[in-house]
């Protein structure tokens, strides 16, 4: 495919489920005076294949999003986040940068089992390349830093840094080759702190207090660190369709909070895992709550397309203490909406399936792990002066008072 993009109105998605099989979904077009994208299923979809979320349904019509700045239902992540557009922007000689540029430039590397290409009889995506390796790291930050700077990146350059692998977030990444299996790697932006060692020490503390998370490690890159973060919507060559709860949530007409979206686990998930996936999205929202993680936004949570047709939670990623001890959540938690307080947690435990003595129990359980975090975060290598930054937060009067009505004696 060349290089030089013509703008049009009309792209076509694929389904990579299967990448030796990819299968015509339908096609995009622009919509809203170019401020949305919209999709109409193809015939051989609407015979064989599955609706890709709610607000989707398996009808011949053409579906335009409700909002500007969008795309049609679960078609809206399969775009880049604001670190992608940003990537998109500098490497990208385009005469027109609409949405729908967006995710055809997002190329072949985004998240989730859909792609985009410009034919309609053939998966072509807009790049494709050999994923770099574990020998690229401190190349791909130079990269990295020379777009934050705004400086010139040469076109073998350009190769280093993808951007389309991610679900949300600003925070600079790409992705790498480790084992045999791709990863995510993210990369500080010249912070006070280590937010990359920060994100793997509360990433795996995290996994301490029974939350299933994504696997990371802390990578030497420079002075600091990149945190490397396994892709959970890979497994071998398939590639697992993925939907934010965003889209699940709005396609749903929920609002956007945590006990809507247990409620909605009640309609997708198989019916033997129901419990203890509202069990686990219990905890996640606790461990932010304890964690001062306030940025837990509805896009920093998914759903993965089982192959009984089945949604199960992704693990846990984007994981990490805001250090700015707001007090309020980004999704709501309870009956005092988005209130930071373990009564608020409780407030609505039923929504989960639990009973208040057993939310009770998992918040003792996780206060008791987090009172120690200083400890954890100290063997996971994290700084001193990072530590006590974040310590104004989490072991502050609000969330400190919180964690010790709850903790177990022995602290473990």
């Amino acid at each position: 495919m060349a290089d030089k993009y013509v703008p049009q109105d009309r792209l076509f998605l694929w389904w990579l489920g299967e990448p030796a099989q990819a299968r015509p979904v339908g096609e995009l077009g622009q919509a809203v005076g170019g401020r949305a994208v919209s999709l109409r299923y193809a015939p051989g979809w609407l015979q064989s294949g599955f609706a890709l979320s709610e607000d989707l349904p398996l009808v011949d019509e053409l579906f335009v999003p409700r909002d500007k700045d969008c795309a049609a239902g679960a078609v809206d992540d399969a775009r880049p986040d604001r670190w992608g557009e940003r990537v998109i922007r500098k490497f990208e000689a385009s005469p027109r940068l609409s949405i729908l540029e967006f995710l055809l430039f997002a190329g072949d590397d985004r998240y989730g089992a859909l792609g985009v290409s410009q034919r309609s009889d053939a998966y072509e995506p807009w790049r494709r390349s050999p994923m770099p390796t574990l020998d690229s790291l401190q190349e791909m930050a130079e990269v990295v830093r020379k777009v934050l700077a705004n400086e010139a990146v040469s076109e073998l350059q350009k190769r280093l840094v993808r951007p389309g692998a991610s679900l949300g977030g600003a925070r600079p990444k790409s992705l790498i080759e480790m084992g045999g299996a791709p990863w995510l790697v993210k990369f500080g932006e010249g912070e006070e702190i280590n937010t990359p060692l920060i994100e793997h020490a509360t990433m795996t503390l995290a996994r301490l207090c029974g939350v299933d998370v994504a696997q990371t490690q802390a990578l030497p890159v420079g002075p600091g660190h990149a945190v490397a973060v396994r892709r959970f919507d890979r497994v071998g060559p398939a590639r697992l369709h993925a939907v934010s709860a965003h889209v699940a949530l709005r396609a749903a007409g929920e609002t956007l909070g945590y006990p809507q979206l247990a409620q909605l686990l009640r309609r997708v998930a198989p019916a033997d895992a129901i419990r203890s996936q509202q069990d686990q999205l219990f905890r996640r929202m606790v461990f932010n709550i304890l964690m001062d993680n306030t940025d837990d936004h509805e896009k920093n949570h998914a759903l993965l397309r089982q192959a009984d047709g089945h949604y199960l939670l992704s693990p846990a990623f984007d994981v990490v203490p805001s250090a700015q001890g707001l007090g309020y959540q980004a999704m709501a938690v309870g009956d005092q909406a988005s209130e930071s307080t373990l009564a608020n947690a409780l407030s609505q435990a039923r929504q989960f399936g639990l009973k208040a003595d057993a939310a009770g129990a998992i918040i003792r359980e996780i206060a008791g792990r987090v009172s120690v975090w200083k400890k954890h975060f100290k063997a996971k290598g994290v700084a001193g002066q990072d530590i006590a930054l974040l310590a104004q937060y989490i072991d502050g009067d609000r969330l400190r008072r919180q964690r010790e009505e709850f903790a177990v004696l022995s602290n473990t």
